[in-house]
């Protein structure tokens, strides 16, 4: 840990006190680091995963920062155990005031070698799963006393090449947070999703050796020149969480460095890398960037 011993969020104190945060997929990664920083401002957060170690030891760090932290094991996958998830977080907490579908998964592949199972697996993973938890925290609570729900999705603007069902299940879950948005608006629920880019979080480490070298060199191929952080998804999790965000519902908020516009025609001029945030005191780099 840094010298510094809390989390530095731009936001205010307080911003989120009296309030209950599910975070999925907090055991880690960017749900670790949203989980932190939504805690830092008053929240209680329950993160959810299907390791209960990795969740308890985030349960852990929170509380000793602090912060109000509970968290739940359970496969969001699962339709029954979803419903039962939920119902037990509202039956402990009282309700849901917000709800960041942070969790999911994928394997590189071409499409070609990309079997049914695998196909459906990593579609279970990264829409239906956040799906079932936007619907059961909506009928379980958020239809009665409103809320905000953040989506996961993607850098799938221009296909997603050596991950296409990742990249089918990102555009499925941008245009189900439209429609989201759309029908629960009359009870006060806003819905937006986030579409980080490449992001050097502990994700990373998870695709092994062979996808190393190009993860390596990714940030040559943003205008940036950098990889993103994670502590620059969760602030932008937290402004669409936050009453700031009270007339944004429906969009999806691109957080990739301008990773679309690059161009093999104009290349991006070599700079030493634009400036960066991170207010996250916990956070630390991956082991496959730790050399580079």
């Amino acid at each position: 840990m840094s010298a510094q011993q809390h989390y530095d969020s731009i936001f205010r104190p307080g911003l989120f006190a009296g309030q209950v945060h599910v975070v999925t997929g907090g055991g880690s990664g960017i749900g670790r680091c949203v989980a932190h920083e939504l805690a830092a401002l008053g929240a209680t957060v329950v993160i959810t995963g299907r390791n209960e170690e990795k969740l308890a030891r985030v349960v852990a760090e929170i509380t000793e920062d602090g912060g109000k932290a509970d968290s739940v094991a359970f496969d969001i996958r699962d339709e029954d155990q979803v419903k039962a998830a939920v119902a037990g977080i509202v039956a402990k907490h009282g309700q849901i005031h917000g709800l960041v579908n942070n969790a999911g998964g994928q394997f590189p592949s071409p499409v070609a070698a990309i079997s049914k199972r695998g196909f459906e697996a990593v579609v279970a993973n990264n829409l239906t799963g956040g799906f079932l938890m936007m619907r059961e925290a909506y009928n379980q609570s958020m239809a009665k006393h409103g809320g905000a729900v953040v989506n996961m999705t993607a850098d799938m603007w221009n296909g997603m090449p050596g991950m296409a069902h990742s990249g089918a299940a990102r555009a499925g879950m941008a245009n189900l947070t439209k429609t989201a948005a759309y029908e629960w608006a009359a009870s006060h629920v806003r819905v937006n999703a986030v579409a980080p880019g490449w992001i050097a979080s502990s994700g990373m480490d998870a695709y092994g050796p062979a996808m190393a070298p190009m993860i390596r060199v990714l940030k040559d191929n943003l205008p940036a020149k950098r990889l993103g952080l994670e502590a620059e998804v969760s602030s932008v999790i937290c402004f669409l969480l936050s009453p700031g965000a009270s007339f944004v519902t429906g969009i999806t908020v691109a957080i990739d460095g301008g990773a679309p516009l690059h161009s093999p025609v104009m290349p991006t001029a070599n700079h030493a890398g634009a400036p960066s945030y991170d207010g996250f005191h916990r956070s630390s780099v991956p082991k496959v960037l730790q050399d580079v």
